[in-house]
């Protein structure tokens, strides 16, 4: 039996979020190994759960696997007060909500740093704790937006925006990074640390390349500057199917190209790399001609042959039976009893080899909140009050174990 790898074994995570930031960190947190314990209230919870019908939308199941819920309606005194007692015991705390919101609900950092010394405190916003502004709402097309990305990804007037939730997703990668970070620091002083990540800053950092040419050069790039420099293309074939090649700086991969395409005449007219991204866009013509007149097949064959950096350009549908995405085991599947068995992707980062993980399915609202309670040392009748009075919810599905992921 395969024993998971779980290196933040021993790491309690609190994480009170939402959409996808926040609740993205945690998650990758917990694919490490950290038991993460999602807070949210009975009445009012992840607006993700409810984004298709029900509770248990994918938008909210491709975010929150690995952790346990706990429904408890923190705004009331006695439910904060049991939300205290848990960060008391905790290593992290995790929120992503607009600057003030956090003191209004007893959930600041000087109150959280009282209760636990060594309590590390991850503080998620669109812009930064102060500023003109810190109080907008943000979300991801807004980060795209204001950090610059989206001039760089999209261009023209058409009013829909391309590609999935890139402001989001970095800004809950930076903000695991940050913690483990302050984790490791904690290892050697044993204080805790306050972290902050925005969403602007973090997409900006994502653009860095980019920005730093700009600064440098002060030339603006714009959405083919850097598949010009990069010498980066997307070809359609005979069979409409699309292939996506990226010769990089090293001339090799450019007199690979022309080997493989049998048309040595490009080398003369293109000459040097300056002029090849220079004369980006009519290159580019010549070759989507070349290329649609063969399969992608015949493309994909040659260029492996001639070892030029090229992919097949797949629809997300297609990923599972690619074969090197089937030799990683990038998809795993989990069993949930009362959804069936659901497809997950697994971890991906691996230790000495083996991203193995023993995944939960996504929790219902309130799933754990009588295991997680009890552990505070609430009794049976205890915990019944709670639930009378609507301050605690406990899920009829209770005790699942996921299979093997």
């Amino acid at each position: 039996m395969m024993v998971s790898v779980e290196v933040l074994s021993g790491i309690r995570v609190i994480e009170l979020g939402s959409f996808i930031t926040a609740p993205y960190a945690a998650m990758l947190l917990a694919d490490m190994g950290a038991d993460v314990v999602k807070v949210e209230r009975p009445t009012s919870p992840d607006p993700f759960r409810a984004f298709e019908d029900g509770l248990y939308s994918p938008h909210f199941e491709a975010h929150n696997r690995n952790k346990r819920s706990l429904a408890l309606d923190f705004v009331n005194p006695e439910g904060l007060e049991i939300l205290h007692r848990l960060i008391e015991a905790a290593d992290v705390v995790l929120l992503n909500m607009r600057p003030g919101v956090a003191a209004k609900l007893g959930l600041d950092h000087q109150k959280l740093g009282r209760l636990n010394p060594r309590l590390i405190h991850c503080s998620i916003t669109g812009f930064g704790p102060d500023g003109p502004y810190a109080t907008r709402p943000a979300f991801d097309n807004v980060g795209q937006a204001l950090s610059g990305w989206l001039s760089l990804t999209h261009q023209g007037d058409d009013p829909r925006v391309p590609g999935p939730a890139v402001s989001d997703t970095i800004t809950g990668l930076f903000s695991a990074l940050g913690i483990v970070s302050a984790i490791v620091e904690r290892q050697k002083t044993g204080v805790g640390r306050r972290v902050e990540v925005n969403m602007l800053e973090a997409t900006m950092a994502l653009a860095g390349g980019s920005i730093g040419q700009y600064v440098a050069s002060r030339q603006a790039p714009t959405v083919y500057s850097r598949a010009a420099a990069s010498q980066s293309y997307v070809f359609t074939c005979s069979d409409a199917a699309r292939i996506a090649i990226h010769l990089s700086s090293l001339e090799k991969f450019w007199t690979s190209l022309l080997v493989a395409l049998k048309m040595p005449e490009l080398g003369i007219k293109y000459a040097t790399r300056a002029e090849r991204i220079s004369r980006y866009e009519e290159l580019a013509h010549e070759l989507q001609d070349e290329f649609s007149k063969q399969p992608r097949a015949h493309w994909m064959a040659a260029l492996e042959r001639y070892d030029v950096p090229f992919a097949p350009a797949l629809e997300v549908g297609e990923l599972e039976q690619d074969a090197q995405v089937a030799h990683l085991a990038s998809f795993g599947t989990v069993s949930h009893p009362l959804r069936g068995e659901r497809t997950i992707l697994n971890r991906p980062v691996r230790y000495d080899g083996d991203n193995f993980t023993a995944f939960r399915a996504a929790p219902e609202l309130g799933e754990n909140s009588d295991e997680i309670v009890t552990g505070l040392g609430f009794s049976a009748d205890e915990l019944q009050a709670l639930r009378d009075k609507g301050i605690m919810v406990q899920c009829a599905r209770s005790g699942v174990s996921a299979n093997d992921a």
